[in-house]
């Protein structure tokens, strides 16, 4: 991976959210609350610098600047559709406690 992707920062976007801490937390925050719902699709999200690394059980992975472009590389990666509003997944969810 080329040394500059960490370099040039991605606009904001409105997944962001209205900061209360510092912006790394904010992420690792953001990132741990995604990981609820990308495990049942056998994914990983994790911060890093400004942005996310997305990775999946095969050792694929994929940078995202911010959650809006989580989901599209969720399915790239796990090679099926990945809806965080599906029954099913909020079932599941609901389940863990």
């Amino acid at each position: 991976m080329c040394g500059l992707c960490g370099a040039f920062g991605a606009p904001d976007h409105w997944s962001d959210g209205v900061r209360s801490g510092t912006p790394q937390a904010e992420r690792r925050a953001r990132a741990a609350a995604a990981n609820r719902v990308l495990g049942l699709y056998g994914l990983r999200l994790a911060a890093w610098a400004d942005r996310y690394t997305l990775s999946g059980r095969t050792g694929r992975s994929a940078v995202v600047d911010h959650l809006g472009a989580l989901w599209p590389a969720a399915e790239r990666l796990s090679g099926r559709p990945c809806d965080p509003l599906d029954p099913v997944v909020i079932a599941a969810l609901e389940g863990q406690g």
